[in-house]
């Protein structure tokens, strides 16, 4: 697993909020207890990519989840695009002509995520999207196809965390969304674990977002969360 010093740079905090505005006084009403934070579509599309400069700028982590998936001319230009912005992860869809070309457009600190199988996937959902396979041989096959083209790290379900470290050996990220302290609403996640949980079962860093950015004292559940996953 990797070498991590700052036990906060395991959490990631997802902002999926709608503004820069609003991602931006969170960020500011968490403070220290974080250092990593995500950006998905909603915000980036609304302005989150230029505050994603900003908040390296502070510093801080950034974690861009785009899930590129395209020709591999054009998702090897944008991974370019993204390595400047000096964000840390960058997301692509795990079908092995994106990784390669992901690869090859990689530069500077930027690693990258391959996106096995969606956490919001079940059997049902897998089948409906015409997968032949289970979704846990769907996750190793494209773990297998990561390991072998040089992908940083993978994205899966804490669930299948043991079986991809297996896979794709020490030396590789596990990135785990789909995280929820106990008690909290799952939402539309339906493989979930705990944060102590996971570090248990070996991931390198979980991301975190409503039970984060719906409470009423974000930087006091951060905290928490980067606490248990220490004492795990």
């Amino acid at each position: 697993m990797s070498q991590i010093t700052d036990p906060r740079d395991r959490l990631i905090v997802a902002l999926d909020l709608a503004d820069v505005e609003g991602a931006r006084a969170l960020v500011d009403r968490i403070g220290d207890a974080a250092t990593f934070y995500k950006i998905g579509y909603r915000l980036g599309y609304g302005g989150g990519l230029a505050f994603a400069r900003a908040l390296t700028d502070r510093g801080l982590k950034v974690f861009l989840d785009l899930k590129l998936h395209d020709i591999g001319n054009t998702v090897e230009e944008g991974v370019r695009a993204v390595a400047d912005l000096g964000a840390s992860f960058l997301t692509v869809h795990a079908y092995p002509q994106t990784m390669r070309a992901a690869v090859r457009g990689r530069g500077g600190r930027l690693k990258i995520l391959a996106v096995t199988v969606l956490t919001s996937y079940d059997e049902a959902d897998a089948r409906e999207a015409g997968y032949a396979l289970p979704v846990a041989e769907m996750v190793a096959r494209r773990s297998e196809q990561a390991r072998e083209i040089g992908i940083d790290g993978i994205v899966c379900s804490a669930a299948e965390a043991a079986a991809v470290r297996g896979i794709v050996g020490p030396d590789r990220l596990i990135v785990t969304p789909g995280i929820r302290p106990a008690g909290s609403d799952p939402g539309d996640q339906k493989r979930v674990l705990t944060p102590g949980e996971a570090r248990r079962a070996g991931i390198d860093h979980v991301v975190v977002g409503r039970p984060i950015t719906g409470a009423a004292d974000p930087r006091a559940v951060a905290r928490a969360i980067v606490e248990e996953m220490e004492a795990a």
